[in-house]
C-alpha cells in the first residue's frame, strides 16, 4: 500500500471514529426518552342502576315504561314471567332496574315478591325475550328479649325502647299490633296503660343474608298495669294451630273482643249525652270509636250477618247475631267488606268494613252497640265468656314450655352474649 493510500484509509476511519463519537454525545445529552405506553381503560360500571316505586293508581305497565320495555318488549316480558300478576301488585312496591349505559331497554327487573321470594327477569341477547328466576330467601331465626316503660301509650314505648338496629321502625309497630292482638280480650291499651307500666315480650327475630330484619313469632309476654302483673305463653294446642294462655294455662281468648278497632280510640261512651246533630239529649246506647276513615272494622265474635245495608241515622249498618242472644251493630260505615251479605257467617277478628261518616254523624267513627236479647248494654261491663284452656292431656306439655319461655323472658342474670338495648331494653340469645 502507498503512503497516499494508506493515509487517506485512516482519515476515513478517523472521520467515522469521530462521527460516532458525536452522534454518541448528541445522545446522552438529550433528556432519557420512553416509548409511550397507552394507559390502561378502567371500566368503573356497564350499568345504570336504580329503584323505581309503584305509585298510588299506577300499574306495572308504568314502572315498565320507565324502564323502556314498552310494545313487543312489554309482550316479551310478560310472557316470561308466571310469578308476578299485575292485577295484584300493591302501591309501594320497590323494582330493582339495570340497564347497559347507552342502552334505551333495561336487561334486568328484580322485586321482592314476598319477605321470602325473590323475582328478577333478566333479558336475554337478540330477540330472544326474557327469562324469569325466583329466589327463595334464607332467614336465619334468633330468639330476643325486650323491656319497655309505659309513658304515653304501647307503641311509643317499644318505639323509644328498642333502636333500629334491633328492629326497624315498621317491624316495631307489628309488635305492637301483635302484643294488642294477645292482650285483646284482657286489656284495653287505649285506656287501662299508666305511666309507669310495663312490658316484656319474647319474640323471634329474623334476619336476611342481606342484613335485613323483622320480626317474626311472639313467644311470651308480660304486661304490668297498676302493679298486676299479666303473662302470656305461646302454646300449640293442635299441630299448626297456636293459642296464648296465662300461667295457669288458662286461654287469654274471650268469646268476644274488647273493641272492634284495634288501637283505637272512645271518642263517646255508653250512656247519656248530647247529640251534636240532633242537638238535644239522647240515650246513647253503644260507643264511638274515632278513627282514621277506611279504618278496618272486626266482627267482635263469631256469628250470622242478619243485616248489611243502609239504615236511616246508622248510615251503613251492619248487625251480627251470636250466641245466647246476643247482636253486635256496627254504624257509620263507609263501605263493606267486599261479598259480606245478610246470611254469612263471620269469625271473630274478621273485617267486616271500614270505619266512615255516613248517617248522623259528624265525622268518621264507629258506632258500636252490644245487644242482650234486645237491650242495650255496656259491652265494657259485659262478660266477654270464658276461653278453651290447654287441654288436660297436654298440661305437662305446656308446664314444661312455660317454665323454659318464662326462664328467657324475665332471666335472673342476663347472659353475657345478650345484644345491648339501653336502660330500657335487653335480648336473651337462643342457644
Amino acid at each position: 500500500m502507498s503512503w497516499r493510500s494508506w493515509r487517506a484509509s485512516h482519515y476515513v476511519a478517523a472521520g467515522a471514529l469521530t462521527a460516532g463519537m458525536l452522534v454518541w454525545a448528541a445522545h446522552e445529552a438529550l433528556p432519557s426518552r420512553e416509548i409511550p405506553l397507552a394507559l390502561p381503560i378502567v371500566v368503573t360500571s356497564a350499568y345504570d342502576e336504580w329503584a323505581d316505586t309503584l305509585g298510588r293508581g299506577e300499574m306495572l305497565s308504568d314502572v315498565l315504561e320507565r324502564a323502556g320495555i314498552t310494545g313487543r318488549e312489554y309482550t316479551s316480558f310478560m310472557n316470561a314471567t308466571h310469578a308476578l300478576n299485575p292485577r295484584r301488585m300493591q302501591p309501594g312496591l320497590i323494582f330493582e332496574v339495570r340497564r347497559l349505559k347507552g342502552a334505551s331497554v333495561a336487561n334486568r327487573i328484580a322485586v321482592r315478591l314476598t319477605p321470602d321470594k325473590r323475582l328478577s327477569l333478566a333479558r336475554l341477547g337478540g330477540d330472544s325475550g326474557w327469562t324469569e328466576i325466583v329466589e327463595d330467601i334464607s332467614w336465619t331465626t334468633e330468639r330476643l328479649r325486650t323491656t319497655a316503660v309505659i309513658q304515653s301509650n304501647l307503641y311509643d314505648a317499644l318505639d323509644a325502647a328498642i333502636p333500629d338496629s334491633f328492629l326497624p321502625s315498621r317491624q316495631r309497630v307489628g309488635l305492637a299490633w301483635a302484643i294488642a292482638d294477645v292482650y285483646d280480650w284482657e286489656i284495653d291499651f287505649t285506656r287501662d296503660l299508666r305511666p309507669g307500666d310495663r312490658v316484656e315480650v319474647l319474640i323471634e327475630r329474623m334476619q336476611s343474608p342481606e342484613g335485613e330484619r323483622r320480626l317474626g313469632r311472639l313467644l311470651a309476654a308480660r304486661v304490668e298495669v297498676g302493679g298486676a302483673p299479666s303473662f302470656a305463653f305461646a302454646f300449640e294446642p293442635r299441630p299448626g294451630q297456636t293459642a296464648f294462655y296465662d300461667e295457669r294455662g288458662r286461654s287469654l281468648r274471650r268469646a268476644f273482643l274488647r273493641a272492634p278497632l284495634r288501637f283505637s280510640h272512645i271518642s263517646s261512651r255508653f250512656g247519656g249525652r248530647f247529640h251534636p246533630i240532633l242537638k238535644r239529649w239522647k240515650t246513647h246506647e253503644g260507643t264511638d270509636y274515632a278513627a282514621a276513615f277506611g279504618t278496618p272494622v272486626r266482627a267482635t265474635a263469631d256469628g250470622i250477618v242478619t243485616e248489611a245495608g243502609r239504615n236511616g241515622g246508622y248510615g251503613n249498618l251492619i248487625e251480627i247475631r251470636h250466641a245466647n242472644g246476643i247482636r253486635t251493630r256496627y254504624g257509620h260505615l263507609s263501605r263493606f267488606a267486599t261479598g259480606l251479605h245478610v246470611g254469612q257467617h263471620v269469625s271473630q277478628e274478621q273485617t267486616i268494613g271500614y270505619v266512615g261518616s255516613t248517617g248522623l254523624s259528624t265525622g268518621p267513627h264507629l258506632h258500636y252497640e252490644f245487644l242482650v236479647n234486645g237491650r242495650p248494654t255496656n259491652p265494657q261491663r259485659k262478660d266477654a265468656g270464658v276461653g278453651e284452656p290447654v287441654p288436660a292431656s297436654l298440661k305437662s306439655a305446656f308446664n314444661s314450655m312455660r317454665v323454659s319461655l318464662l326462664a328467657e323472658l324475665e332471666p335472673t342474670v342476663p347472659p353475657p352474649a345478650t345484644p345491648a338495648l339501653g336502660a330500657a331494653a335487653g335480648a336473651a340469645r337462643e342457644n
